[in-house]
């Protein structure tokens, strides 16, 4: 695995008496889409406040490149780029005057990164519009390329899907997709949004309270668990007897379809088997569970607002 730009340790938040974040310990890597899971109010936006320094932790550390956001500030910070809530623009400035404002504010970005930038969001046919003209989803484009002008090695997505129709949603997602894997960028998404963390990130850490209860590699999870694999076959009782013994699983027969819990892996050589032993098949699907009904399996399903 890639190195660890960003590293948790016991990051707490207590207001009044209230633990409001409750030792969150995590590493974010090296060209990974880190997923940020929780129900609203689980505390997913206070712990990015803290990973960013614009909100104080009560104890613990953000670790940025080797640099503590507590103790050195400015070095840590120069590595993120984050868009918390909604990216705020000059709505009368163009979205290009909009990028070499903010250029200005941090020293060594040349035009030409900001090229660059406007080129990997795909802004470059409306940069000279006026953002106040920018649809919600160019808007957030936009966000991004500024976020990204000054080369950070860590990328915070506050909801960056929040509000956009189902093109724009799937647009940010490879955009972000793409920043991970071609430009090195470690991205934090934050969201509640399940199906879209499932197509978007590598790994999923899971908040309920202010508490992290599991953190889980996406794809891996799918490749290795039992699926749920439905036959159409026929004759249904010599098959249902077959796939019994090909399996050594329970097997629930339906009129005309037979279902069995099994690795993916496996159902090559159990088709094979099957066809061996006369029996007609007319189709394989599997179900998996998908990052919804491990979620709720985790927080339970009252958790979600």
């Amino acid at each position: 695995m890639s190195e660890a730009v960003m590293q948790l340790k016991n990051v707490k938040k207590t207001i009044g008496r209230k633990e409001i974040i409750k030792g969150l310990d995590f590493d974010i890597h090296a060209g990974e889409v880190f997923g940020f899971l929780g129900p609203n109010g689980a505390g997913k936006t206070t712990t990015i406040r803290m990973m960013v320094g614009l909100i104080e932790m009560t104890e613990g550390d953000v670790v940025i490149k080797g640099h503590s956001i507590s103790r050195e500030f400015k070095q840590a910070v120069r590595h993120v780029g984050a868009i918390v809530e909604n990216p705020e623009m000059y709505p009368f400035l163009s979205g290009w005057k909009n990028l070499v404002h903010y250029a200005r504010m941090m020293p060594g970005i040349t035009e030409e990164r900001i090229h660059e930038v406007v080129r990997l969001v795909g802004l470059e046919n409306r940069i000279k519009e006026k953002a106040g003209k920018y649809s919600l989803g160019m808007r957030q484009r936009l966000g991004i390329a500024q976020a990204l002008l000054h080369n950070p090695s860590v990328l915070i997505l506050d909801e960056p899907t929040n509000g956009l129709d189902p093109s724009g949603i799937r647009e940010i997602r490879a955009y972000i997709r793409k920043l991970a894997e071609e430009e090195g960028v470690a991205v934090i998404v934050s969201s509640h949004i399940l199906s879209e963390m499932e197509m978007m990130c590598d790994r999923i850490g899971v908040i309920k309270n202010g508490e992290l209860i599991s953190i889980q590699m996406v794809h891996e999870a799918q490749q290795s668990e039992d699926v749920e694999v439905v036959f159409t076959a026929s004759p249904v009782d010599q098959s249902a007897a077959a796939l019994k013994e090909l399996t050594g699983k329970d097997v629930e027969a339906g009129e005309e379809t037979l279902t069995v819990q099994m690795t993916k892996e496996a159902i090559p050589d159990v088709v094979s088997g099957l066809v061996q032993k006369g029996i007609r098949i007319y189709g394989v699907n599997i179900h998996r569970s998908t990052l919804e009904d491990k979620f709720l399996d985790l927080i339970g399903e009252g958790a979600i607002e």
